[in-house]
């Protein structure tokens, strides 16, 4: 029987390394987690609430991984029990939350050109989680082939680029940070509630290893790939002929 190497973790992202964004994770990848978890200590962290997680990785996800982080960590699991939350609401107050009205100005400001979705956007922009708002220019309500289109559409015209440019900007007095994950949105959180939030609930582990596809600046895998307490891997979406 294996035994598990000690003082190790193999920490994974969700959208994009274990799954593709939003989807279901294959057999395959479950079966080959499973297998890892039987030598090596295993999590997963992801910026997406643990309902949207439990989607694509199970909904046994908390008992299935040794460690779960949903909103990067705000909310962490060890071994099926809950041993963490933050709330953006308590940490900023219910008044700087409202200053959300400026978005909604600039979705219309900087968003799609008319001939886009024949002009239609797919409702919930603004999504309140626990630890993080959540802002999408086409919706969160579009269908997965609206979400293929729309990635296609904003690597060449940067939308959320343009957007995050802008709020950060205006709302510098409050030491946000604006990270762009998934296909099809933007998180806002404040500053140090990235991904590197969840590793102060791995002090046991000498070595941890993340492995994550948006690893470049500004990508929400950025400064977990680069902080001083992970070995980063980059991981690159397979290339389809």
């Amino acid at each position: 029987m294996a035994v598990r190497k000690p003082g190790l973790i193999a920490l994974f992202d969700v959208d994009g390394t274990l799954s593709a964004p939003r989807k279901v994770a294959t057999p395959k990848m479950l079966e080959f987690m499973q297998q890892l978890r039987k030598v090596v200590t295993v999590g997963v962290v992801g910026g997406s609430d643990l309902s949207k997680i439990s989607e694509q990785l199970g909904k046994t996800v908390t008992e299935d991984y040794d460690y779960v982080f949903s909103e990067n960590g705000l909310v962490a699991y060890k071994d099926g029990k809950l041993i963490g939350t933050q709330s953006l609401k308590t940490f900023l107050g219910e008044e700087k939350l409202k200053s959300n009205f400026s978005i909604i100005k600039l979705i219309k400001k900087i968003g799609l050109n008319k001939t886009f979705f024949n002009n239609s956007y797919r409702g919930t922009f603004i999504e309140f989680r626990s630890g993080m708002i959540n802002v999408s220019p086409i919706g969160r309500n579009c269908s997965q082939e609206e979400r293929d289109e729309f990635e296609k559409y904003d690597k060449v015209h940067n939308i959320r680029s343009k957007m995050v440019s802008v709020l950060r900007e205006k709302f510098a007095h409050l030491n946000l940070t604006f990270s762009i994950g998934g296909q099809i949105s933007f998180d806002v959180f404040p500053q140090g509630w990235d991904k590197t939030y969840c590793l102060r609930y791995l002090d046991e582990f000498d070595e941890i290893h993340f492995f994550g596809d948006k690893t470049y600046k500004g990508g929400n895998d950025h400064e977990i790939y680069e902080s001083e307490r992970t070995v980063g891997h980059p991981v690159q979406k397979k290339q389809t002929k």
